[in-house]
């Protein structure tokens, strides 16, 4: 008798694994598919992951939130580490760009039909004077890419960002983004071309 409940128990658990993981690849894929999907400005940090293989660390204009652009944080108040929500519109070169934050979870006015609210982290807490920065981290910071190519693609991002090649336009990552505002990478981009797409499982 006590064998069979231990089998009923492994077999539980184990759908009960399975189905946890079906619901975070289901959840992903859902985000890749439905999501608004929005052209970050990147820059390369650090290309290799020995675990994983080659990647690519990214860094967007939107990690750097001015002080400036956060509604609810008071002059000279300390910022805490925790959610942020970052509102993005589309400039004119086709890149999306923050125009205003809210420390928390929710934004205190809804996104218009051209904008699109995406929820970040901020990992340390600052005194923040005017003119200062807060760090955001989206959970999409790291691309992976072929064996072999990382450090060819972060060695061209580096030569673009510094004006080294001013006629090519800038990598770039498109992101899906979710109604809660959660963000999925979906590709990353040479200006144009896009080089490496994500499936969608």
């Amino acid at each position: 008798m006590s064998r069979y409940k231990l089998v009923i128990a492994a077999i539980v658990l184990a759908l009960a694994q399975i189905g946890f993981l079906g619901w975070m690849i289901a959840g992903r894929a859902a985000i890749l598919r439905d999501g608004k999907e929005v052209l970050l400005k990147v820059e390369p940090v650090d290309p290799r992951d020995l675990l994983r293989g080659d990647y690519v660390r990214l860094g967007y204009d939107i990690s750097r939130i001015e002080v400036e652009k956060i509604a609810n944080l008071a002059q000279g108040e300390l910022a805490t580490a925790g959610p942020v929500v970052v509102r993005l519109k589309k400039d004119a070169d086709g890149y999306w760009r923050a125009t205003s934050a809210w420390l928390g979870a929710a934004a205190a006015t809804p996104a218009g039909a051209d904008e699109v609210d995406m929820v970040g982290h901020v990992t340390d807490g600052w005194s923040l004077p005017p003119g200062s920065t807060i760090g955001v981290d989206y959970g999409i910071e790291r691309f992976y890419v072929p064996e072999g190519e990382g450090l060819a693609i972060e060695e061209e991002m580096r030569k673009r960002n510094s004006g080294a090649e001013p006629e090519l336009r800038s990598f770039g990552i498109k992101v899906a983004v979710a109604r809660d505002g959660s963000g999925q990478i979906k590709a990353l981009m040479d200006g144009e071309t896009m080089l490496f797409e994500e499936p969608l499982y």
